[in-house]
Formats: structure tokens, sequence, C-alpha cells
């Protein structure tokens, strides 16, 4: 029996197939820093070798080993940071689709995050091509540089000990001081940008009502605490780093004094005094630019942690998915809440479709139409009971598997900047010409269609925004209608459609019954009930009534008499016998 495939968490997959590249980096950073005793060394041979015998072929010998060291020196240091920042492009490369599904799957769902997680990935990459990675890899080489001193004199090394004691404890003050601040800040400029977001959607309405300087005045005040918090953060990281720059800088004239007195006692030479301070100076650089790189390291640390947890809920990807389905729809005792809510919207809603079935859903507002809309083609996850497509239930399927599976045009149409006919075949890598012709015919907007500027090539715009709501409406049911689609479901369907917008509605019911599918239409106008035979009634979540089309509207008719649209009213009847 072959069981669904667990995926591993992916940012800790794609961190891992960058070990051979960290192993380069760390090579790269032993032998530059093996390399930078060259300054200190040349210094030493120089003072207590070359000066003293006053030999020039010594010094030209050893100038000319000192270039070429350095040419390895800046060789390497090259390469690594090279290696770093493939690393983060290819970091990058792997993670995106991840990203952009949770993205999805998240806002779809009602959770947080959104574009959250997309500037997270940036701010990793931007990391791994800074100078901070380098200074991680030069930290374990701190030791080496403090034994060398140790062997030039004792009271050397225990002087660098003391100076580097101080700055790892300013290191962890820095640590402490800044992580509160820093991940204040993240979520407050999170806020801001949701925000923006929200009112660059809404822009329209928001110059309609004239609410432009209301918003802005909400922004503002929303800009003014992430100006704070970040100031407040920046403010207290540079003071730490301006503190760990004065030491550094204390210690090494300290190492130049104390270098002199034990050259003033004869325990030195002058060249040993020289050479300490340098030593000095590049044992305490990594210390020194991990604090002043401490908030770009808190930030994507604190950004890694998130796309950690984000892309560790990813679900199971099945290995063998079921045959396409082709018999009947069926819910069972069905419960279902909004994302992240407990109490149920929808309550023990069951019945049975067979193919070449329609059914329209009615209701007053708030019965949980659209609720069920999402359930069925999986967007909103059950609470409790079955919903199953010939016998199997959805998460059998993988994404794309179900999306082939299912059409579905939801109550807000939104359509994505490209073609016509890319938005038609839901920008499908092997678009069938025949199949996105066969749609829009289908949908019967061939001929609207054909009326635009460039055909089924017209650009339009994000959004939709060169369309008419009748248009776009019209595309979008082409889109649910692409490839046939066993489980059409249709959500308020006629709602920007004029008459002849309404016969291709109707047709379009009336061929997917026809080639035997199933068809599903939430609706508020009887217009939509043109070619449906089964309707369903929704009132607070519950079925009301569930039959014939004729028959419960009659049975609506007679319990809610007086004028309106037939069925369309809150029911007062509940058909028990009739649910399924």
């Amino acid at each position: 029996m072959l069981l669904p495939k667990t995926p591993q968490n992916a940012a800790s997959e794609a961190l891992a197939s960058c070990r051979s590249a960290f192993l380069a980096v760390a090579l790269f950073s032993a032998l530059v820093n093996i390399l930078m005793l060259t300054g200190s060394m040349y210094m030493l041979q120089v003072y207590d070798r070359v000066l003293p015998s006053r030999s020039l072929p010594t010094l030209v010998a050893l100038s000319i080993i000192v270039v070429a060291l350095y040419v390895l020196l800046g060789l390497f240091d090259w390469l690594r940071q090279r290696i770093l920042n493939r690393i983060g492009v290819a970091l990058d490369r792997k993670l995106a689709a991840p990203v952009v599904g949770t993205i999805l799957a998240t806002q779809v769902r009602g959770g947080p995050g959104g574009t959250q997680l997309s500037r997270d990935l940036d701010s990793v990459r931007g990391f791994l091509s800074g100078l901070g990675p380098t200074t991680l890899f030069d930290l374990p080489w701190i030791p080496l540089y403090g034994g060398l001193c140790f062997l030039l004199h004792p009271y050397l090394g225990w002087t660098l000990v003391a100076g580097a004691v101080l700055l790892i404890l300013i290191a962890l003050a820095t640590e402490v001081l800044t992580r509160r601040p820093s991940t204040e800040s993240a979520r407050i400029g999170a806020e801001r940008s949701a925000l923006l977001e929200a009112a660059r959607r809404n822009a329209e309405a928001v110059s309609a009502l004239g609410m432009e300087r209301r918003i802005t005045a909400l922004f503002d005040r929303v800009n003014d605490r992430y100006v704070a918090t970040n100031l407040g953060a920046s403010d207290l990281a540079s003071t730490l780093g301006t503190l760990s720059k004065t030491v550094r800088f204390m210690l090494q004239s300290g190492m130049l004094g104390v270098g002199a007195w034990l050259v003033m006692n004869d325990q030195a030479s002058s060249g040993v005094m020289i050479a300490s301070s340098v030593l000095s100076s590049r044992a305490l650089a990594p210390i020194e630019l991990a604090i002043g790189s401490w908030r770009p390291f808190v930030g994507a640390r604190q950004a890694w942690a998130r796309l950690k947890a984000a892309l560790g809920e990813s679900r199971p990807t099945p290995l063998v998915a079921p045959e396409r389905p082709t018999r009947r729809l069926t819910l069972s005792h069905l419960f279902v809440s909004a994302p992240g809510a407990q109490s149920p919207i929808l309550k023990d809603v069951g019945f049975t479709l067979n193919a070449g079935q329609g059914l329209a859903v009615i209701g007053p507002s708030a019965s949980g139409k659209s609720t069920l809309a999402r359930t069925l083609v999986g967007v909103w996850p059950t609470m409790r009971g079955d919903l199953r497509l010939d016998g199997a239930t959805l998460e059998q399927w993988s994404a794309e598997q179900r999306g082939a599976i299912l059409g579905y045009m939801p109550q807000d149409v939104q359509l994505f900047a490209g073609s016509v006919a890319e938005n038609i075949a839901r920008f499908d890598p092997e678009m069938s010409e025949e199949a996105v012709l066969a749609a829009a015919k289908a949908a019967g907007a061939y001929d609207m269609i054909l009326g635009l500027p460039k055909g089924f090539e017209t650009p339009i715009g994000e959004a939709g925004g060169i369309l008419s709501g009748g248009q776009r409406q019209r595309i979008a049911l082409a889109r649910a209608l692409y490839r046939d689609p066993f489980l059409v479901v249709l959500d308020e369907p006629n709602a920007n459609l004029d008459a002849e917008g309404d016969a291709a509605l109707t047709g379009a019911i009336a061929g997917v019954r026809q080639r035997g599918g199933i068809v599903i239409v939430i609706a508020h106008r009887p217009s939509a009930l043109a070619g449906i035979d089964l309707v369903l009634i929704l009132a607070e979540g519950q079925v009301q009534a569930f039959g014939p089309k004729e028959e419960v509207l009659r049975k609506s008719l007679a319990a809610t008499p007086g004028p309106g649209s037939v069925g369309f009213a809150t029911p007062k009847i509940v058909t028990a016998d009739a649910r399924a």
C-alpha cells in the first residue's frame, strides 16, 4: 500500500541543499583568516630581521611573498562572497514557489502573513549578500590570533583576552537589548504594509467616498509608530556599535602600550610590539563587525524562523490519486466554520448530486451560501463531516489534479494581468488553443471576446481593469469551464450580466449537465435558476429544503406569501424528508 509522501520542511530542505556551498565558504574563510596573518608576520620580519641587517634582498623577497599572499587573500575573499551571493539566489529560487503557494493558502484560509513571507525571503537573501555571513565565519578564528599573541608574550595574550571578553559582553547585550525592539519593528512594519495594500486595492472606493485624508491620517499614525520603534532600535544598535569600536581602538593602543613596556624591559622586540597590535586588531574585528551587523542578522534570523514555520505547514502530496470523478458528489453531515473561527457557519449540511444534475443554492444573506461554495472547491476546510467525489475526498488529489476536476467562479471575480486566453486557460503552460476556444464557446463568450481589440490576445491589465463587470464575469465563467471540469461551482454568476449574458449562462449550465458534469449555482437572481433541476434552500447555515426545483419553489412560495422573488426570501419550511 502506497502512503502519501510527507515532504520535508521546504525551508530546511532548501538550506540543506546548500550545505556543500557553505562548506566551501568555510574552507575559503579558513584560508582567508590564515592569510590575514601576512601583515603581522611581515612587520615582525621587517622590524626584527630586515632593519637590523639592512638587507635589501631580504626586504625585496619578503615583499614579493607578501604581495603574492595578499593576491591569494583577495581571491579567496572574493570567492567566498560570490558563493554567499549565489547561496542567497539559490535559496530564493528554491523557496519562491513554496512561499507564493503558502501566501495564497494563508490568504484563502484567513491566516496572517500575506506578502510578509515574500519580504522575509528578500531579507534572508539580502543578509547572505552582505558582510554578516563572512563575519560569522570569521568569529571561530579569533582563538588563532589570541594563541599567537600568547606565543609572542603571555601579557599580550591576556590583554587581548580581556578586550575580547569585553566585546563579547557588548555583543550579548546587543542581542538581549535589540531583540524586542526589532521584533516590534517588524510587526508594525507588516501592519503598515497591510494597510497600504488594503488602501491600494480599494483606491476607487477611497476616492469616491472622500476617505483619502482619513486613510492618510491612519497610515501616518501607523507609520509614526513604525518610525519611532525603528529609530529606537537603530539608536540602540548604533550606540552599542560605537561602544564596541571605541573599546577596540582602546585595546589596540593598549596592546601597543603593553608591547612598548615589554620592549623597555627587554622582554620583547619592537617587531613583537607592532605585530601584536596588528594581530589584536584583526582578532577583534569580527566581533565589532558582528555587533555592527547585529540588526540585519536578527532580522534575517526572525525572517528565516517565519519562513520555516510557514513552509512547515505544507500538506502531504499523494503518490497515487483517484481516477477523475464521473458519477456523483456527496455531502454528509457537513459542518464548516470560517478559518480560525470555532462556531460553524454550515451545520449538518448533506445532499447528493449525480452526474448531469444542476443545483441552485438560494437563501437570505449570511445564510452560508458562499461558505458552501468555498467548501465545495476545497478553499475552506471542513470541521467535520464528509465531502466526496465518487467516494474520494478532495485531499486525495494534489492541488493541480483537483483544479483540473473543479471549475469555480467566485462572487468577487478577479482576473490577472495577461491576455484573455491566458486567463481562460488559468495560465496553463501547456495551454490548449482548442480547449480555450471550447471554454469560451461553452460560456457563450466567444463572440464577445472577438469584439475586443485583439480578441483572445487582448491584454486585460491588472484585475481585468479594461473590461466591464459583465465581460469579466463571462471570461471568469469560461475560465471555470476550461477543460470540462466535473464539478462546476458558480457563486453569483449573473450579478453583472445583461439579458444576453443571462442567456449565455443558461447555455453554459445546460452544457455542463449534457456532458455529464455537475453544476452548482449560488443564486440571488431568479434568472440563474434557468437550466437547473434541483434547488437547495439555506437559512442560518442549515438546509431548509432540497429537491426538484418546481416542488421546492412551490412550497417556498406557499410558506412566504407576498410580492418578491419566489424562493429568495427567508424560507419558513423544512422538508426533512428531502434532505440527502
